[in-house]
């Protein structure tokens, strides 16, 4: 029972040393899926924030596994960790300004550099373990790297308020910092900084990765907190957003998404000064790491500076997730078969919708003088109930319009109440133009569903 019972890690370990371990479907297909994007972040530098309350969390060793596992694919990275909670267990009598920000005396300092400084020990020591689990045989384990990376100065005197010795980032030693990167070390960095002079600053740590992740020009930036991500009004995790719409969230003490306003508006920022995409994962959800960054819709919030999906004309460097799209249902005989002959020369009329890379939707506008044929409208499966067909509806509509057409029809034997229930009705073949009636098929006997253009919706 025990050999069969095995953990997630016992499974990767049989894989790499050739055991007898065969895998599951799902975890092929997973595989499957995952390995565009394991090819796509390889070499690519992320930085990872840490909080405090994630360490202190009974499943550290399971974040600290996969952030390690990240190395063995090759990403980059640099791991800035917090330590709020446990300076303030250390810390009875702290005090902090509207923002929550903490007025650190020289008193206080030297208790928060043996909190941060035992912190730092813990992680090293489960990190060295981690990496050296994940290093295939043979191969030396990578190495965890700190160092004085971030010269700070202190905050001063900000509203009457003296920040005594709690300072933000002056400059960091990006050169140092890259070349430990290059020679494929973790770096571990601590929120604190040192001043020419010798002074040691308490920095907020969630500014230091922001700070970090701008100018070592991270490709991502990867905010750990106990929640799932942002949320809506509805309490559903929004998969993506942009900086521009962020002004939108409520924040307030009542808000689902209260407490995540600074971490919001450092993704915001970072994303505005060259940071691809951040993004905002739970240190509770199993995996939530892997399943982020090696699954097309992940687990958090994206915050990217553009959109990863995609509305937009098909062109023929499409044609291949076009035609991975529709074969399943050709071989089915919900289509008519189309060869690819035929759909290169047609790839013009085609709208696609393209999610980080796959094409999830397409369909095909033909026009025919004032009327014109909706076809091939496929939604992939995975995403027919997140209104795909109707934005990818309306998109062809309003192509439709701009070429002059009034009238659009669809010819369908499977899905005709879904479009009546979106405006169109059903007709005979006497509604479709001269053209398109030579080619009717009258044994697939499929229903002719038109809807007038003229109304806008």
């Amino acid at each position: 029972m025990k050999n069969q019972d095995k953990s997630r890690s016992d499974q990767k370990i049989g894989i790499a040393m050739g055991s007898s371990f065969q895998p599951t479907p799902s975890l092929v297909q997973w595989f499957r899926e995952a390995s565009p994007y394991i090819q796509a972040h390889r070499g690519k530098t992320f930085i990872i924030h840490l909080s405090g309350e994630a360490i202190r969390e009974s499943n550290l060793d399971t974040l600290i596994h996969d952030i390690s596992l990240l190395t063995s694919l090759g990403i980059k990275l640099v791991l800035v960790h917090g330590a709020r909670p446990q300076i303030d267990e250390n810390l009875k009598e702290s005090r902090f300004d509207d923002e929550g920000v903490r007025i650190t005396s020289s008193r206080d300092i030297s208790r928060i550099q043996e909190v941060v400084g035992s912190i730092l020990i813990d992680l090293q020591r489960r990190l060295s373990s981690s990496l050296a689990t994940a290093a295939l045989p043979r191969h030396a384990p990578r190495s965890v790297i700190t160092g004085n990376f971030v010269r700070a100065k202190p905050l001063g005197v900000r509203n009457g308020v003296d920040y005594q010795q709690t300072g933000e980032v002056r400059s960091l030693n990006i050169q140092a910092l890259d070349s430990q990167l290059k020679m494929d070390s973790l770096v571990l960095v601590s929120p604190l900084g040192y001043s020419p002079s010798g002074e040691v600053f308490n920095l907020t740590s969630q500014d230091l990765a922001a700070r970090l992740a701008i100018e070592i020009k991270a490709d991502k930036l990867i905010y750990y907190i106990h929640g799932q991500g942002i949320l809506d009004a509805h309490g559903k995790v929004i998969n993506e957003m942009q900086p521009s719409l962020m002004h939108q969230l409520d924040f307030t003490a009542s808000s689902p998404n209260s407490g995540l306003q600074k971490i919001v508006s450092q993704c915001g920022t970072a994303c505005l000064n060259g940071v691809n995409r951040c993004h905002i994962i739970s240190y509770i959800d199993e995996g939530a790491l892997l399943k982020e960054l090696f699954t097309r819709d992940g687990t958090g919030t994206q915050i990217s500076r553009h959109s990863y999906e995609q509305l937009r004309h098909a062109g023929i460097e499409d044609l291949p997730g076009i035609i991975a799209l529709i074969t399943p249902l050709e071989e089915a005989g919900i289509l008519v078969k189309r060869s690819r002959e035929i759909l290169e020369t047609e790839i013009s009329q085609f709208t696609v919708i393209e999610r980080d890379g796959l094409i999830i939707a397409c369909a095909a506008l033909y026009n025919y003088e004032n009327k014109g044929e909706l076809a091939c409208f496929v939604i992939h499966p995975d995403y027919r109930n997140d209104e795909k067909g109707d934005l990818l509806l309306r998109a062809i509509q309003n192509r439709a319009r701009a070429e002059g057409v009034s009238e659009l029809f669809a010819l369908t034997t499977q899905s005709a109440h879904w479009f009546l229930e979106r405006g169109f009705r059903e007709s005979g073949t006497d509604s479709l133009p001269a053209q398109r009636l030579k080619f009717y098929d009258r044994n697939r006997k499929s229903k002719i569903l038109v809807k007038d253009l003229k109304d806008k919706n």
